[in-house]
């Protein structure tokens, strides 16, 4: 039963991820690849065949085995991510959000950034 429980609670966890991946194609500000990265590594806790159909998918397999393989993300998609964090901090400061909020948000901003800027580039995927 206890086995069944962790299965379904994996799965569960692979299609919610799959479902905000799928959003982030239609909503710019919603990632896509990270919530495929997720849906991958919970569909190989719980469900092997999505796992196995995101790894072989033609556009965002390539993406998933570089993050597994080398903690890699491409260049583009640091770039995007900073210039929509960079338009989301204007956001804040242009809608007068109170001070604490900005520091609170350009903090983890910044951190993000950091951690981001800090992935290698993956080989195959340098564009």
């Amino acid at each position: 039963m206890m086995q069944q429980t962790r299965q379904f609670l994996w799965r569960a966890l692979a299609v919610f991820a799959l479902v905000a991946g799928i959003i982030g194609l239609a909503l710019p500000i919603v990632p896509t690849v990270p919530f495929l990265i997720l849906a991958a590594f919970a569909g190989g806790k719980g469900w092997p065949a999505l796992e196995r159909w995101l790894l072989g998918h033609p556009t965002y397999g390539p993406h998933i085995r570089s993050w597994r393989q080398h903690g890699a993300v491409p260049m583009r998609a640091k770039v995007i991510a900073t210039l929509m964090m960079c338009v989301s901090a204007t956001g804040l400061l242009v809608f007068g959000v109170p001070k604490w909020a900005i520091v609170t948000v350009g903090v983890v901003l910044a951190c993000v950034l950091m951690w981001l800027w800090t992935r290698p580039n993956p080989p195959q995927l340098n564009r």
